[in-house]
């Protein structure tokens, strides 16, 4: 519905989940934290989705948390740390968990909780008018929904810093030659370029996909030996799927793969 906050469409084995908030810049309120977690539950557990398009309408991506959804009163102040677990680190575990992969399609400004939700996406694609903002400083915390874990990983501790201590915005251009992101594309060929990746993706096989996605963000908090048994496990898995039957066939018989994503 168009007075949702969240708005999911699916076609082609792609679905889109749109934050619907476009005259606030698709910041977070309580309602939109829920229909957006039932968006993510519904694509999750449809087998006919094998790729995830994650943005906002309007101008903007998402300027994280809407500061008037929160109570300033003395003696009722919102207790910040209960909403991030209830919220914000569920959300993000949920798309980080996703078994299929999930890009996000970022327009405009993505800020505190809204850049860190679209970095936890598997691949970022930016237009080059869109920027990333840790704003969390500038009013007096600290980055959350994965931003401490995230900034360092991907570019470095001494960038990781200059982004969370300094709160000033980093330009997609930036942010893709830094390795922040995927892709930094021109404006006009946001929408060519997001839909060419999640079809794409769409077609690939889906298990190969989860994966390698597990695989990755495990070696970042495990040893090598420990990277090398995971790998063992799951490439006994892969090869047990269709898909791999499939693709090892086409190969031989030189033809294209039709994959399933089973």
């Amino acid at each position: 519905m168009s007075d949702s906050t969240v708005i999911l469409s699916v076609q082609a084995g792609v679905a889109r989940i749109s934050l619907n908030r476009p005259d606030k810049l698709n910041s977070f309120t309580r309602t939109m934290h829920q229909e957006l977690r039932e968006a993510v539950g519904i694509v999750a557990n449809d087998p006919n989705v094998r790729a995830v398009i994650l943005t906002g309408n309007g101008r903007a991506f998402c300027a994280g948390q809407d500061l008037a959804d929160l109570s300033f009163e003395p003696g009722n102040m919102t207790d910040l740390g209960a909403l991030v677990d209830e919220l914000f680190n569920p959300l993000v575990r949920s798309i980080q968990a996703m078994r299929k992969p999930v890009i996000a399609r970022v327009q405009g400004i993505a800020a505190g909780a809204g850049a860190n939700l679209a970095l936890g996406c598997d691949l970022v694609i930016a237009s080059r008018s869109a920027s990333f903002l840790q704003a969390f400083v500038n009013i007096g915390l600290l980055p959350d929904s994965g931003g401490t874990h995230l900034l360092p990983h991907r570019v470095g501790v001494a960038r990781a810093m200059g982004l969370a201590m300094l709160g000033e915005k980093l330009p997609a251009e930036k942010a893709e030659a830094w390795g922040l992101i995927w892709k930094c594309v021109d404006d006009a060929e946001l929408d060519t370029e997001v839909d060419r990746i999640a079809t794409k993706l769409a077609a690939m096989p889906t298990l190969a996909l989860t994966a390698t996605k597990q695989a990755i963000r495990a070696s970042l908090t495990q040893t090598m030996d420990a990277s090398l048994d995971l790998e063992r496990d799951l490439q006994a898995e892969l090869s047990a799927s269709h898909d791999y039957l499939e693709g090892v066939q086409a190969f031989l018989q030189k033809r294209p793969a039709r994959f399933e994503g089973r």
